[in-house]
């Protein structure tokens, strides 16, 4: 439910576009879309996760500028924001702050020593910083056409893409077979 929630934006953003071909009514549906997020949060699950509310900050931030100027640049530049903020936050984190954040959102669905975490910390922070420069050569070189369809297909296509290294990591690191193995001992 929680994902269907999280990609309600993007597909309002991505529908209102393709239908009217207007970047700035779809910039406002997309911060619509976000409102609407939150809203649901708050009322299905009580609580509205930290972040849900970054995200959407920097939607109304680049699509207030946006709408605002009359310029296209600032919407474009959301998804490198949204990327370089999630990458900065886990670095932080884990360097001032001494919390792995992988670890504390899947530490209790895995067990991984301590030094394999901090290694997917850092890879998640690096694919942050180059799905952000993706989003800006997409942006930069292509038509906006081009980049609405790279902006919906190809964020979930990159997370998929880190979620597959990161499943392979594991796998050959031998810690999937050590999970099905804990796994198998507990039925």
């Amino acid at each position: 439910m929680q994902q269907l929630i999280d990609f309600m934006p993007i597909l309002a953003f991505v529908s209102v576009f393709f239908l009217f071909d207007d970047i700035y009514l779809a910039t406002v549906a997309l911060m619509v879309g976000a409102g609407c997020q939150i809203l649901l949060e708050k009322i299905l699950f009580k609580n509205v996760r930290g972040v849900t509310k970054a995200v959407f900050a920097v939607i109304i931030i680049s699509g207030g500028l946006t709408i605002a100027l009359q310029n296209d640049v600032f919407i474009k530049w959301k998804p490198t924001i949204v990327n370089w903020l999630f990458g900065f936050v886990l670095v932080f984190s884990s360097v001032l702050l001494k919390e792995n954040l992988l670890k504390r959102m899947a530490g209790k669905m895995i067990q991984l020593e301590d030094e394999i975490w901090m290694r997917l910390n850092y890879g998640w922070a690096l694919g942050f910083l180059i799905a952000g420069l993706l989003n800006l050569g997409v942006a930069y070189t292509f038509s906006t056409e081009i980049w609405v369809t790279y902006k919906f297909v190809g964020g979930p296509l990159i997370s998929l893409f880190y979620i597959a290294i990161t499943m392979g990591y594991l796998a050959k690191g031998g810690y999937l077979a050590q999970l099905d193995k804990h796994e198998k001992k507990d039925v």
